[in-house]
């Protein structure tokens, strides 16, 4: 029987040889350490002194060091929290991004996704790390949009309200995960505390097997089905576990050490165990070797936890020497990752110099004054360009963290505070064009209903040109009092129009007439009597008027009839004056009826300035004569003081001629 026992072991070391962590531990679950049967015990008396063996998990003094014991303990603290809960294994395949690098927006979408598709435990980490890293952003957006609020609005019962929809879908994922960590927390207590109570029971049973007086065969048996009884008792409280598995262990090795009648079959359970820890070495060392740091440390907890949980007790002999080789390598794996984690945190520092980088120059933007609208938005866009790098920049050490964050909001607080004593100070100048503004949506909207065209439109276009030339308003009323004025003003032209549209009828009809009088008036002569040719030249004009205006493109026909007066008042005898007015006359009345103000402006400029250059004309002929008066001959006017005489009198004829158009046009102003 005891052959057979070795050629079973010698089967299952060959299976096992070169098999990854995950096949080495489904080996070892299925296969535990050989039972030892009853045919190989005898039935002599149990030895009364055992000794109580030192735990594995706790390291003396004199094979190993403070910092080792730190690290077993570390890995056992970790195993014991994936021992409690083993959706904590799966948080290993899951990504850690640099979630402080991303914006706001992937953030959410990162936590929509973790929620939706992995489940709670084994995100964990990675939902605290966004949250963190959300939160942090978006209450900086808050004090921004705060002090600009503040800066806009005088009201102080007006209270600052921000809705974000993207805060909005943040928090409604947060809370889907916090439902489902309340729920498996829930499911998973309830478990944890059976599962403990079953252990502690095994425990005990373990502690009263050693007794001298029992049948050594029952002794075996019962300690088998405590062992599978263990096997299956389920996860415990990771506060627990480290402290329940070593007690389990004690009494395990305890009972082995008792088990001297049966030498030969407890040795070969110790040997079976100690291939498989030799095994779990072996592993180790190559596992020094991997590229991925991490990935082999995550490999080194597992097997940490197939020694502890999964293989049972060696001789005394060996227990120290493997122990301490296997905690030794788990040392110098550790080292490793410490390598990587001092590489890590280069790179941390490397990123806090970039971000007191990005501080500097905002801090310095927070210094430049710029006097212009244009300029200031320059400004915002340099910052928003930093804040952007900043987020986009890395980790940096953990220690100063959130110093770093502190400096860059007091940075990027600091800058807008400058900017907004710039934009105060021109607030004062936003009102005072907002009254402006207020006053001519009130005129415009006075004067929308308006039938009086002639004398309206021209107003109503003047309020729009004064409207162009108005500065900005707050930004807060822009919108309102622009929709304001536009519809008055739309009102207005819209029903000027459909004014027009209506007179157009007319037009066509005048100038139908018109053309038609035009022939008449080409086969018209004067009969030579002057009265009688001036009353029927004065009734043309006076016919022509009342035909109304004409369509614009078809004013040339005006043109037409101004050149047959033309030849008319030439073969008349009129004066000079007389000719000159009447025709003046007739134009002004044109420029009437075409309600162009801007043409009677600019044609009484120009009459205003004939008139002021004939009187300078004047006046330096008349200094001429002066001068001519005071010499010695001045009592004999000769040839030329009588030419200058001449030309004065034809100047003031002419100036009287301006005079009397100036005076006709303002009379038609008035009117």
């Amino acid at each position: 029987m005891l052959e057979e026992k070795n050629d079973s072991l010698s089967l299952k070391e060959n299976e096992i040889d070169g098999k990854t962590t995950n096949e080495l531990q489904e080996t070892v679950q299925s296969e535990a350490s050989v039972i030892v049967t009853e045919s190989n015990i005898s039935d002599a008396a149990a030895e009364e002194n055992t000794v109580n063996p030192v735990s594995e998990t706790v390291i003396s003094n004199e094979n190993g060091t403070d910092e080792k014991q730190n690290v077993i303990d570390a890995i056992a603290e970790t195993n014991a929290e994936e021992s409690e809960d083993e959706t904590l294994k799966e948080r290993h395949d899951i990504p850690m991004l640099d979630y402080e690098a991303l914006p706001m927006e992937t953030l959410v979408s990162e936590l929509k996704n973790l929620v939706t598709n992995e489940k709670v435990m084994s995100i964990k980490e990675h939902v605290e790390e966004i949250r963190k890293a959300f939160l942090a952003k978006y209450n900086h957006l808050i004090e921004e949009k705060r002090e600009e609020f503040n800066q806009e609005n005088q009201d102080p019962n007006e209270e600052f309200q921000y809705h974000s929809p993207l805060k909005s879908k943040f928090d409604q994922y947060y809370t889907i995960y916090k439902d489902n960590k309340n729920i498996h927390f829930k499911s998973l207590q309830s478990n944890l505390k059976t599962n403990l109570e079953v252990r502690l029971a095994i425990v005990e049973e373990l502690k009263e097997l050693i007794n001298p007086q029992a049948n050594i065969k029952d002794t075996l048996n019962h300690f088998n089905e405590l062992r599978e009884r263990w096997k299956n008792a389920g996860a415990i409280p990771k506060d627990k576990y480290n402290h329940v598995w070593n007690n389990y262990h004690f009494h395990v090795e305890n009972f082995y050490d008792y088990l001297h009648l049966d030498r030969e079959a407890r040795d070969i359970d110790f040997k079976y165990n100690l291939e498989q820890k030799l095994k779990i070495i072996a592993r180790v060392q190559e596992l020094l070797k991997e590229a991925d740091i991490n990935k082999a440390f995550r490999e080194l907890q597992d097997l940490h936890r197939i020694w502890k949980e999964d293989i049972g007790p060696v001789s005394r002999e060996h227990r120290d020497e493997i122990w301490n080789q296997f905690s030794e390598l788990t040392k110098k794996m550790h080292d490793k990752r410490e390598v990587l984690f001092e590489n890590l945190r280069g790179t941390e520092l490397e990123n806090l110099e970039k971000k007191k980088e990005i501080i500097a120059k905002i801090e310095v933007l927070a210094t430049e004054k710029v006097n212009a609208h244009s300029q200031w938005l320059a400004q915002i866009e340099k910052v928003e360009a930093l804040r952007s790098e900043f987020f986009s920049a890395g980790k940096v050490p953990a220690d100063v963290n959130e110093a770093t964050w502190a400096a860059f909001k007091t940075a990027v607080r600091n800058f807008n505070s400058f900017k907004n004593s710039f934009y105060k100070d021109i607030k004062k100048d936003q009102n005072d064009n907002l009254n402006k503004k207020i006053a001519l949506v009130k005129k415009a909207k006075e004067l929308q209903e308006s039938v009086d065209f002639a004398s309206t439109t021209p107003i109503m276009k003047q309020i729009q040109e004064e409207w162009k030339k108005i500065g900005h308003v707050p930004r807060k009323y822009s919108d309102k009092i622009w929709n304001e004025f536009r519809e008055a003003c739309n009102h207005y032209f819209d029903k000027l129009k459909e004014h027009k549209s209506v007179e157009n009828v007319d037009e066509v009809e005048a100038f139908d007439k018109k053309k038609a009088y035009l022939e008449t008036l080409r086969e018209f002569q004067l009969t030579g009597d002057h009265k009688t040719d001036l009353d029927a030249i004065k009734l043309h004009i006076e016919t022509w008027k009342n035909f109304g205006k004409v369509p614009f493109p078809r004013r040339h026909i005006e043109g037409k009839f101004n050149k047959i007066l033309d030849a008319l008042f030439e073969k008349l005898s009129l004066s000079k004056k007389d000719t000159e007015m009447m025709r003046f006359s007739n134009r002004i009345d044109h420029l009437s009826e075409s309600n162009d103000t801007r043409k009677i402006d600019n044609e009484k400029i120009f009459l205003m300035r004939k008139i002021e250059e004939v009187q300078n004309e004047i006046f330096q002929l008349e200094n001429n004569i002066q001068f001519f008066t005071n010499t010695k001959n001045a009592k004999k006017e000769n040839s030329i003081v009588l030419e200058v005489r001449k030309n004065i009198a034809i100047h003031k004829e002419s100036l009287d001629v301006w005079k009397e158009k100036l005076k006709q046009l303002r009379n038609l102003n008035i009117e």
